[in-house]
């Protein structure tokens, strides 16, 4: 007698990415609930199971939902506004006065729903979300039946959204009390950078890591001008100074982390922190390549990121893998520094353990939710394919994505997004064109 599950998902490969590091063939992964209750072959799954729905993906690769562990969704309103300039530049003379001008709720749920669905669409199932008006932005993923954890965003300068450090964390708190029990959003404690946010704010953020047990999300060491900055006005480096304020011991996600020293590799090592690597955008605003084979070979988990779309200039998590293991050869002059199965694991397993999830995402495991990512190795540029998982990295892109699960329900089919048309999104893109475009005529 068959077991009823409510999705049965068979396909040519399933790479699970789970201890055994292994590329199963011909097997099926089946859902209940929205978790995953067997990874098996497909011709003994269809004896022992009788599906709801039932998929076959016969030329795809099926692969655990990619987690982009850094972005900042509305900024995609912002693509392509400042290109070809530093960091600093770029922030002074562009996005800090587009901000000042256009920043609300209704721009961030805008540009945050037009985000969710590119990254869907592009295998995303998870992301770990920086910005303003954090309500606006969980509304626009929940829209989407997209996964996020989402930052409460603090600086300790005023802009539209508040007046102090204390509205920042006021506002943020509120909104994750609103959407408490919620399965797909969470809420990190997300300080802007140390050089945009004072000793004192780090000790509260500190204690309410601490106290609600929730990470901290922070830019760090991103340029070599940041770090001379921190040594003229505090007399130690970024890292230094939140290791002395306790930032280091609370479940640091530190993003950038391109200027590394040895010992700072080690002490983010020893006290169980994790890093967000962002090789595109760190390549696009010139901040340097980061020691991201070191940091690995140390156990840190090292996850994804794309920045946000005003400094990529896309939310592709397969160009990050791309080049994320590109980079790490290059620099280190070592063929093997970040291999294939190590930056899909980058993309998928690093980043869940990052954000403290990864007993159920970030691999394809009995258990976890089948949050899930199908692409299709059929068409003849990626043909032959000895070796799915190099194709993944390598060779496939997300224009293969074909098909895309959160917790077992369909959100992308077809390569297309499910829960939004087409034509509602562009139409959103085009009114803030017209916004946003103004301010360069």
């Amino acid at each position: 007698m068959s077991e009823q599950v409510d999705l049965l998902i068979s396909a040519r490969w399933v790479i699970p990415v789970d201890a055994a590091d292994a590329t199963l063939e011909h097997h099926s992964v089946a859902v209940r609930n929205g978790r995953i209750v067997a990874v098996l072959p497909s011709n003994i799954a269809r004896e022992h199971y009788h599906a709801t729905t039932e998929t076959r993906l016969p030329d795809h690769a099926l692969i655990p939902g990619l987690i982009n562990l850094h972005t900042h969704a509305a900024m995609t309103l912002m693509r392509g506004i400042a290109d070809d300039l530093p960091l600093m530049t770029w922030l002074q003379t562009a996005i800090w006065p587009t901000e000042a001008k256009h920043i609300s709720p209704a721009f961030v749920r805008d540009g945050s729903l037009l985000a969710a669905a590119e990254m869907l669409r592009g295998g995303i199932t998870t992301c770990n979300e920086m910005y303003f008006y954090p309500d606006a932005a969980a509304a626009a993923f929940d829209a989407l039946g997209m996964r996020c954890v989402i930052g409460i965003t603090t600086i300790d300068f005023p802009t539209s959204y508040a007046a102090s450090a204390d509205e920042y964390l006021s506002k943020g708190l509120a909104a994750r009390d609103a959407w408490r029990g919620n399965p797909l959003v969470r809420f990190a404690l997300a300080p802007h950078a140390p050089y945009t946010v004072s000793d004192a704010t780090f000790s509260r953020i500190v204690s309410l890591s601490n106290e609600l047990d929730l990470p901290i999300h922070i830019h760090i060491h991103e340029t070599a001008q940041e770090i001379e900055d921190s040594l003229k006005q505090y007399s130690q480096r970024p890292l230094e100074r939140l290791a002395r304020l306790g930032v280091v011991e609370s479940q640091l996600i530190g993003v950038h982390a391109v200027h590394l020293t040895p010992s700072e590799i080690e002490t983010l090592a020893r006290h169980g922190c994790a890093l967000a690597h962002c090789p595109t955008s760190n390549m696009k605003l010139a901040s340097g390549i980061a020691p991201v084979a070191d940091s690995l070979a140390h156990g840190i988990p090292v996850g994804l990121g794309t920045d946000g779309a005003a400094s990529n200039n896309r939310l592709d998590i397969f160009q990050e893998m791309r080049m994320a293991a590109l980079l790490a050869k290059v620099s280190t002059l070592d063929a093997a520094a970040i291999p294939a199965k190590t930056a899909l694991r980058m993309a998928t397993l690093h980043g869940a353990k990052a954000l403290g999830q990864e007993n159920d995402i970030g691999s394809i495991e009995i258990g976890k939710w089948a949050d899930l990512c199908a692409v299709d190795l059929s068409p003849f540029e990626t043909q032959p394919c000895f070796d799915p998982v190099s194709h993944l990295v390598y060779c496939a892109g997300r224009e293969h994505v074909s098909d895309v699960w959160v917790a077992g329900l369909a959100r992308v089919s077809n390569k297309q997004v499910l829960q939004k048309a087409d034509n509602e999104l562009l139409g959103v893109a085009r009114v803030w064109q017209n916004k946003v475009g103004s301010r360069f005529d």
